[in-house]
C-alpha cells in the first residue's frame, strides 16, 4: 500500500513518476521508462499537454483516424474520428459511401437552446416569491450585462430566466431554469459565469427586500451549475432511398433487408437491454467525432442517454420506417457542441480536425456528428441483419491479437491470408501462429 503523500501536486513531473514508480510498479524502471516513453520531445508542445489538466506524467495516445465519402446536404466531409476500438472507422467509411450513391445525408439543427439553473432554498410563502422575483428579474438580466455583452454580438445570450417551484418533490426547494444561447461555444464557462452571478444578485436583492416583506424566511443558494441535459439543442439527421437500392444477397431481397432492419430498430425501440447496446453503437460514432474535435465526449453521452429516456422508458434514438416504396432511417439527438473556445484554439490536432471539416460552425458540427453517429449505427445493423457482428468485427480485431502475440512481419502477412477465408476467434489466431512458428 502506497503511504500517504502532502504536496504531490507540486512535484515536477519526473519527481511525479518516481514516487509512482518506486510505490506502486513492480518494475519500477521499466514503469518509469514507458510513461516517458510517451513524452513529446517537443518540449513547447509537451508542456501545453501537461497543462491541459492536474498532475499529469505523459500521453495517453488513442488513434487520430479519418472516415472518407461522407456527403451532407449535398456537400462532401471527411470525417476525423478519435478512437481506440477496431472497425468503427471502417463501418462508418463503408456506410458513408453506400449512402453517397444514394443521395447522401441530410441534417438540420432544430434548435441550439442550453440550460443552466441556481438551485436554491426559500422557506417562505410562494407568493411572496414569485412577486419578489418578478420585480426582480429585470435586474439579473442587467447584473450579468458585462457577461453577455461580446456573447450578444455573436448572436447569442440569455433566452429566459424562470423561477420554478419543486416544493412538491424536495421541501422548501425552488430553482432558477435559465436558457442561453452560445453561438459557436460550446458556452460551458459563459453559462455557469452568468448563473453565479443570478446566484449573487438573487441573494443580494433577497437581503434587501425578502426581510421587509416576509419575517423569519431565508433564501439560500444551494449551487449554479449547467446542465448537459439539453433537450432543446438537438439535430436530426436522414437517409432514405428506394427499397430497391438496398443491399441484397442470394438468401436475401431488399425488400427483405427492409423488413429486417426496421425490426432491428424497433426491438432497439421496446426492448432497454437492446436500446442500451444500440445507441452504445450510435455513440461510437458520436464520441469519436467529439473527441477528435475537442468537444467533451462525456457531456454528449450523458445528455444523449438522459434523451433516450425522456418518455420514461429508455429507447432507441434513431428510426426506421417504409413510406411510398421508400426506406427512410434517421436519427434525433441533443449535440452541444463548440467550434470555438476550450481545446478547439489550443490543441494542435483538434484544430487539424476542425480544418479538415472545413472550420464548421458549431451547427454545422451538430450536423456532421450526428450523421456519424447515424452512419455508425447503419453500420452496425447492417453487419447485425446479415453476417454478424463477429465476421467484421473480428477481422478489424486479428491485427490486436497478433500484436499482443508480437508477431513478426511476415507472420501477419501469413495470418492476414488465412484468415481472409476463416472466420477469426481469439484461440485460432494464437493455433495458427502456434503452426507458423513451429
Amino acid at each position: 500500500m502506497a503511504p500517504e503523500i502532502s504536496g504531490f501536486s507540486k512535484l515536477s513531473k519526473t519527481e511525479k513518476i518516481k514516487w509512482l514508480a518506486s510505490h506502486h510498479f513492480t518494475d519500477d524502471t521499466k514503469a518509469a521508462e514507458i510513461l516517458k516513453r510517451y513524452w513529446n520531445t517537443d518540449k513547447k508542445l509537451q508542456q501545453l499537454h501537461d497543462e491541459f489538466t492536474e498532475n499529469t506524467l505523459t500521453n495517453y495516445y488513442l488513434p487520430f483516424s479519418v472516415a472518407p465519402n461522407f456527403k451532407i446536404n449535398g456537400k462532401r466531409y471527411t470525417i476525423p474520428m478519435a478512437i481506440e476500438e477496431s472497425s468503427v472507422v471502417a463501418a462508418a467509411s463503408k456506410a458513408a459511401k453506400f449512402w453517397m450513391k444514394r443521395g447522401g445525408f441530410k441534417a438540420k439543427v432544430v434548435s441550439m437552446v442550453k440550460v443552466g439553473q441556481v438551485h436554491f432554498s426559500y422557506s417562505g410563502n410562494y407568493n411572496v416569491l414569485k412577486r419578489f422575483f418578478e420585480n426582480i428579474q429585470p435586474e439579473l438580466y442587467q447584473a450579468s450585462k458585462h457577461l453577455t455583452e461580446n456573447m450578444v454580438k455573436r448572436g447569442g445570450g440569455i433566452r429566459s430566466i424562470e423561477l420554478i417551484d419543486k416544493t412538491n418533490e424536495l421541501k422548501n426547494y425552488y430553482q432558477l431554469h435559465c436558457t442561453f444561447e452560445t453561438a459557436d461555444a460550446m458556452g460551458a464557462n459563459f453559462i455557469n459565469s452568468c448563473l453565479e452571478q443570478f446566484a449573487l444578485t438573487l441573494t443580494e436583492e433577497a437581503e434587501k427586500y425578502l426581510p421587509f416583506i416576509e419575517t423569519n424566511t431565508t433564501l439560500d443558494i444551494i449551487m449554479s451549475i449547467l446542465s448537459n441535459y439539453v433537450p432543446n439543442c438537438l439535430v436530426k439527421a436522414s437517409v432514405s432511398c428506394p427499397i430497391k437500392d438496398l443491399p441484397e444477397t442470394e438468401d436475401q431481397s431488399a425488400e427483405a433487408y427492409a423488413s429486417k432492419f426496421i425490426q432491428a430498430i424497433k426491438i432497439a425501440e421496446i426492448e432497454p437491454y437492446r436500446a442500451v447496446t444500440h445507441n452504445k453503437g450510435i455513440m461510437n460514432g458520436i464520441d469519436a467525432v467529439v473527441l477528435a474535435t475537442g468537444n467533451d465526449f462525456r457531456a454528449i453521452e450523458a445528455g444523449a442517454h438522459a434523451y433516450a429516456c425522456r418518455n420514461g422508458k429508455y429507447t432507441s434514438l434513431t428510426k426506421a420506417w417504409i413510406e411510398k416504396d421508400s426506406f427512410h432511417f434517421s436519427i434525433e439527438i441533443p449535440l452541444a457542441l463548440g467550434t470555438v473556445g476550450g481545446l478547439t484554439s489550443l490543441h494542435p490536432l483538434v484544430k487539424l480536425a476542425m480544418q479538415l471539416l472545413g472550420s464548421p460552425t458549431a451547427e454545422e458540427l451538430m450536423k456532421i456528428t450526428a450523421v456519424a453517429g447515424l452512419a455508425q449505427n447503419f453500420g452496425a445493423i447492417n453487419s447485425l441483419i446479415t453476417t454478424g457482428i463477429q465476421q467484421g468485427h473480428m477481422k478489424m480485431h486479428l491485427m490486436n491479437i497478433m500484436n499482443q502475440f508480437e508477431a513478426t512481419k511476415d507472420e501477419k502477412k501469413q495470418l492476414i491470408s488465412h484468415f481472409k477465408t476463416t472466420t477469426v476467434t481469439h484461440a485460432k489466431v494464437v493455433e495458427a501462429l502456434k503452426k507458423i512458428r513451429e
